[in-house]
């Protein structure tokens, strides 16, 4: 059976260059660059994989922006000095035989969503993602592992029950309640991890907990029957991509070492 590993590039390349404290620079996003490929290289060496693929977000607008258009908005961007040096990092990440995946109008997390479930659902073998993003552990729930690169530790469906207190077929939906600060993802007002929880713990769904809603007299059902619209909003926005047209095959994912 085929190991495939789907790498969240841009998760190690920002966190690599945010750990110096040294203004931006070409200088400062060489050296974070040389890091991370040295990072990078680490990581395929450890988890041995027969298929590979690093998905990078292109920037820009996405189908996001098209849903919602304050997405993102207080996010800050990239810096240009590390935006430009990435074209000639993807080529050498290409040189030493790693598929890079970058597309516009859809995120880093749509791609591997997207390679990830097609790998499960055709039975290929085992599927890990590399990555911290919260938003990407709902795959847990297909079977896939997720790594955390820079912890050197495992998440799996009990450490995502422990952390969130949902299992991780529930995350999307929790997400969607409480909003997401770092993505501009409203949810509903004045609820929080421990409230969505709660709910998700008693009524299972959105649309379960919307239906209950009804009969609740307390400032909790009110907020929720009047901000509905927004909660199913937030759903999709959190919500990944999981039809990205991608234009590679299995076997340009091939890891040939």
């Amino acid at each position: 059976m085929g190991r495939l590993l789907a790498i969240d590039g841009l998760n190690i390349v920002r966190r690599v260059y945010e750990a110096s404290p040294e203004p931006d620079s070409p200088e400062k996003a060489d050296i974070a660059l040389r890091h991370a490929l040295s990072s990078l290289r680490n990581l395929i060496n450890d988890h041995q994989p027969t298929h590979l693929i690093a998905a990078f977000d292109y920037g820009g607008r996405t189908w996001r922006h098209d849903l919602y258009a304050g997405y993102r908005e207080g996010r800050a961007p990239m810096p240009s000095v590390l935006r430009e040096a990435l074209t000639p990092f993807y080529d050498r990440l290409r040189d030493i035989g790693v598929q890079v995946v970058s597309l516009p109008e859809v995120e880093a997390d749509d791609v591997i969503g997207t390679v990830v479930l097609r790998w499960l659902t055709e039975g290929r073998g085992e599927a890990t993602v590399a990555s911290t993003d919260k938003d990407l552990h709902c795959l847990i729930a297909h079977g896939a592992r997720v790594w955390d690169h820079f912890k050197g530790e495992w998440h799996d469906h009990a450490w995502v029950e422990k952390k969130w207190g949902v299992p991780p077929d529930q995350l999307p939906d929790l997400l969607a309640l409480m909003g997401d600060a770092t993505d501009s993802i409203p949810g509903v007002s004045k609820v929080g991890a421990k409230t969505a929880a709660k709910l998700l713990r008693t009524y299972g769904t959105l649309d379960a907990i919307m239906a209950g809603a009804g009969i609740l007299k307390d400032t909790l059902g009110e907020t929720l029957r009047k901000e509905r619209e927004m909660l199913y909003l937030s759903r999709q926005l959190v919500q990944l991509k999981t039809d990205v047209r991608l234009g590679v095959s299995w076997n340009m994912l091939l890891w040939p070492h």
